[in-house]
């Protein structure tokens, strides 16, 4: 790697743990929000809507603007939104007429900074004239996954020692991440990914190349593969074995989270020497199998086991999914990886809601629905054998760089 360039990739991992303080810490607080202010529960749940509502959003709409002012402006931006947003979740529920209101504003601000940092950390990250694409990608995911679980812990310490009346504290602790993020992309260089084959990325470009679609397909699988079994952990953890609801966060998320983080790094660090569609092959059929554990094994234990071991399999489907993608589509930029974090993140909306109709058809039973989800990481098994007859051998090209904003 070009060694100017290390301190670029890891201010890019920091700002994945950026990402994670954005989408975990506010959910922590609901239940004391909801007794705090005296916010009915259907309200509540509207923040997770409107976060994750505005991210997709930004993926959609973001890219002529991060065009427009370039990728270092970009990135301060996000991390500046990032911090205000978390500033204002302190100020505003007390000085607001409607403490929700208050809130809702404090997320939708926030939430312009993690739907930016989602579009932006990866094309900087693959912009960079790394020796193994597809290994720091990887890497660089698995920093959501370790930011996630810092989150969880630190704040279930903090709430221990402190009490949970304190959380406006932690909030402005938790500032402290993107701030130093801030100061790191003041400085670092970044690179601008410019295509080998000398075609400019456009909508029309993408729309006419069949391996973009079938990059879509396995990005919205990605999504949904993950979170079909994630949003649910807690509640196989907490009903199936009879725990409470702290403790059903830390068996449940927490597994898979780790797990998760485990797979990434493994291929992050050892990519090098592993081919990634082999990996991301044996990963299909090791999802499977978990949902398989999941779907139709009585014992609480085991089908816990059987969620961690989907976490560890669905590791290197939403980096590695990247990878091939820009390595292969022609056009690569900043909107290719937009869509891709689009379709990403349809899937991880989807693919709960689905497995939860499936569900509440069937009076209630989790199994018969992370059973019904099956059908997504069968998907992404099949779009993976397109991807392998497309590319038989083909290894990852270095994209050219030069220097952005």
């Amino acid at each position: 790697m070009n060694g100017k360039y290390r301190a670029t990739i890891r201010a890019s991992f920091l700002g994945y743990v950026v990402q994670a303080i954005v989408n975990n810490f506010v959910p922590l607080l609901f239940i004391r929000m909801q007794s705090e202010f005296s916010i009915p529960l259907a309200q509540i749940t509207l923040l997770i809507t409107f976060n994750f509502g505005l991210q997709l959003l930004i993926d959609l709409l973001s890219t002529p603007f991060v065009e427009k002012i370039g990728y270092r402006a970009s990135i301060l931006l996000s991390n500046a939104c990032a911090i205000a947003g978390l500033v204002l979740l302190t100020i505003l529920p007390g000085v607001t007429g409607n403490p929700f209101v208050g809130i809702l504003i404090s997320v939708c601000v926030y939430a312009v900074g993690g739907g930016l940092q989602e579009v932006l950390v990866s094309p900087i990250v693959e912009a960079c004239p790394t020796d193994n694409k597809e290994s720091v990608m990887s890497l660089l995911h698995s920093f959501y996954c370790w930011g996630h679980m810092a989150v969880v812990l630190v704040s279930t310490v903090f709430f221990a020692c402190f009490g949970i009346a304190n959380w406006r504290i932690l909030a402005l602790v938790w500032c402290i991440v993107p701030a130093v993020d801030f100061v790191m992309f003041t400085r670092v260089p970044i690179a601008k990914l410019e295509p080998d084959d000398g075609v400019r990325g456009s909508i029309g470009t993408l729309f006419k190349q069949k391996f973009f679609w079938i990059m879509m397909l396995m990005m919205l699988c990605a999504g949904a593969s993950e979170q079909a079994v994630s949003q649910w952990a807690s509640a196989f953890a907490e009903k199936g074995l009879g725990v409470s609801k702290t403790m059903g966060d830390l068996l449940g998320p927490m597994l898979f989270a780790l797990c998760m983080a485990v797979s990434r790094t493994i291929y992050g660090v050892r990519g090098r020497k592993l081919d990634l569609k082999k990996f991301m092959g044996v990963s299909v059929a090791l999802c499977i199998a978990s949902y398989v554990i999941i779907a139709l094994v009585p014992n609480p234990v085991i089908a816990l086991m059987g969620c961690g071991l989907t976490g560890f399999a669905v590791g290197i489907f939403w980096p590695g999914t990247t990878s091939l993608a820009s390595a292969n589509i022609k056009g690569r930029g900043t909107l290719l990886f937009a869509l891709l974090a689009l379709a990403g993140d349809l899937g991880c909306s989807g693919g709960p809601t689905f497995a939860g109709l499936i569900a509440s058809s069937a009076n209630g039973d989790m199994r018969l629905g992370i059973g019904a989800a099956i059908c997504f990481p069968i998907l992404l098994g099949a779009g993976l054998v397109m991807v392998r007859k497309k590319t038989g051998k083909k290894e990852t090209e270095l994209p050219s760089v030069k220097e952005g904003k």
